[in-house]
């Protein structure tokens, strides 16, 4: 499939929207200081042709509008026409760009560098933390950041059912400190699939049983905690923040019966917040229920359930995103599992998602790339939208961000210029 990927990737990418813009001398200095360069204190003002600010509901887009930012957070966005913009702010007008909001990928092995963190000593490795291995500003980062992805959930492998703690990061930052947006990030849950390949090979009874144990220990041990009668104890500190609700359990789970016992092992049993991830093969009949319940669908890598593996369907190809939302499912995400798809890729999952039948004319595509991964992660508050006091992540397009026929010109995150197509094109 990453072949299959990589090939797809390339011969979109060389359609990518032929359109340039004229710039004023001062925007062309701009350009010119190279990625990385920082924002002054005195602010800037950012003119386009349409900002898409992604919200709750519907498309929320403002035409000839400007985005006014200072100290790496957003002022506020409006029609250039009514927004007065401040004595001394640096203005860049984009002509006829695109203005969207960062793209928000919950699941990522490349932040690290080096791929994948496994523990395969125990089934269950709460303990084990996606932090340790932070490689800032890494080529696969950099790559990532030129697809206009400006805030990843870093987490271990699946080799374990509880393979450790992710971190959400921020992409395009040169320290661990700068890129930390939450740590932990999330727990990694993985239901079937590859921990049945854990020693000598175990069954789904072993591994809900020896997971839902894992739970019930980690929890009782954080009720203690929050009484001050329980000792520390690097194992079961994750639980403290699941308890708390300040963090979530990122959960691979894949066929109905796995994504079936997430929903009541994890969300009706435990009470935790939990979101699904990948949701393949027959999952997308359970959205009913993970609607009503709370418990969001961030899909992928895998955009279709193949003819192998639905049986019930005179051999039809079912796009996933298409199934979880005609089953009643509002709060659909996507995700790469990079490297498993290229981590700048993330818009193109969006973009074969309506391909294979999502309903798009509510914007779900771009909303499922910033909003929807923002609420999941509890980060909303932050990220997900252009709205006055979020950071200030704006990725600059020359059109419609999930539109393989379109490109990033731009990348900023926190108000810095982290990428400019204009310097080097990576992607």
């Amino acid at each position: 499939m990453r072949l299959a990927s990589a090939a797809l990737g390339l011969s979109l990418a060389l359609l990518a929207c032929a359109e340039a813009s004229a710039r004023t001398g001062h925007e062309a200095d701009l350009w010119r200081r190279g990625p990385g360069a920082k924002l002054s204190e005195r602010g800037l003002a950012v003119k386009a042709r349409k900002v898409l600010g992604t919200s709750r509901e519907g498309r929320g887009w403002t035409d000839n509008a400007v985005v006014l930012v200072k100290g790496g957070v957003i002022e506020a966005v409006g029609p250039a026409r009514t927004t007065p913009i401040p004595e001394g702010y640096e203005v860049v007008d984009l002509g006829a760009k695109w203005i969207v909001p960062g793209l928000i990928d919950l699941h990522n092995h490349i932040a690290g560098g080096l791929g994948d963190l496994n523990d395969m000593v125990y089934l269950t490795n709460p303990e084990l933390r996606g932090s340790a291995s932070i490689t800032p500003r890494n080529p696969l980062l950099q790559r990532a950041v030129a697809g206009g992805v400006t805030s990843v959930l870093l987490i271990p492998g699946s080799g374990t059912n509880m393979g450790g703690q992710g971190i959400l990061l921020k992409t395009g930052l040169s320290t661990f400190e700068e890129m930390r947006i939450r740590d932990p990030g999330s727990l990694k849950l993985a239901q079937a699939g590859n921990p049945e390949r854990w020693a000598i090979g175990v069954g789904r009874s072993l591994m809900n049983w020896n997971t839902r144990d894992t739970f019930e220990r980690g929890l009782a041990h954080a009720a203690l905690a929050k009484s001050g009668k329980a000792p520390e104890d690097i194992q079961w500190d994750v639980f403290d923040d699941l308890l708390e609700k300040r963090t979530q359990v990122s959960t691979h789970t894949q066929r109905y019966q796995v994504v079936l016992a997430t929903l009541t092992m994890v969300r009706q049993g435990f009470g935790l917040d939990v979101y699904i991830d990948h949701g393949e093969w027959h999952g997308s009949k359970l959205a009913p229920l993970a609607e009503k319940i709370g418990v969001n669908a961030i899909l992928g890598p895998r955009v279709v359930d193949p003819q192998s593996f639905i049986l019930d369907t005179d051999g039809a190809i079912l796009g996933i995103a298409a199934e979880y939302q005609k089953n009643g499912h509002t709060k659909i995400g996507f995700n790469t599992d990079a490297p498993v798809v290229a981590q700048e890729e993330l818009s193109l999952q969006a973009a074969m998602g309506v391909k294979y039948g999502l309903d798009d004319s509510d914007a779900e595509t771009i909303r499922g790339l910033t909003w929807v991964p923002a609420l999941t992660a509890g980060i909303v508050h932050r990220v997900g939208s252009i709205e006055a006091g979020k950071d200030a992540d704006l990725v600059v397009t020359t059109g419609d961000p999930v539109d393989p026929r379109c490109s990033v010109e731009r990348v900023y995150i926190e108000g810095q210029r982290v990428y400019d197509a204009l310097e080097e094109r990576l992607w």
